[in-house]
């Protein structure tokens, strides 16, 4: 019997199984992949966190600057919800979790905030990353 291995980006929507959903293996032949099945009672979603640093050249980002940011950027795009808290790790951060359906339109929305956020605060980068996710009906 060949053991199931997973990464931990797999494994970062192991809450969705609460609400019902199963990892189902399927080997082929590009490799191993995953395939979600949320059950009768949940729906597949994409959970997107997206880590935004707010050291910029000149200063840091003020939670005013951020709370407008958040209006104008991130909720007219993802209206029906989103989480942001607060991180440190090197640099004083803002974390956002949003969870969309898995449609060009979410992707490219995400892309957006992304950039909007890299030019208004002069950011080389923002660290994203997205999973699958079971959401309950």
């Amino acid at each position: 019997m060949r053991p199931l291995m997973i990464s931990v980006g797999t494994l970062i929507f192991a809450a969705g199984f609460v609400a019902g959903g199963r990892l189902q293996p399927s080997v082929g032949a590009q490799g191993f992949a995953v395939v979600m099945d949320c059950g009768a009672s949940s729906a597949p979603q994409l959970r997107t966190t997206l880590y935004f640093g707010l050291d910029r050249p000149k200063g840091s980002v003020s939670e005013l600057e951020w709370q407008i940011f958040l209006r104008d950027e991130v909720t007219r795009r993802f209206p029906d919800g989103l989480t942001v808290w607060e991180a440190d790790d090197h640099e004083r951060s803002k974390v956002l979790l949003l969870v969309h359906p898995d449609t060009a339109a979410a992707r490219q929305s995400v892309l957006a905030v992304i950039e909007a956020y890299r030019k208004t605060f002069e950011q080389e980068s923002v660290l994203w990353e997205s999973a699958r996710a079971c959401v309950a009906a």
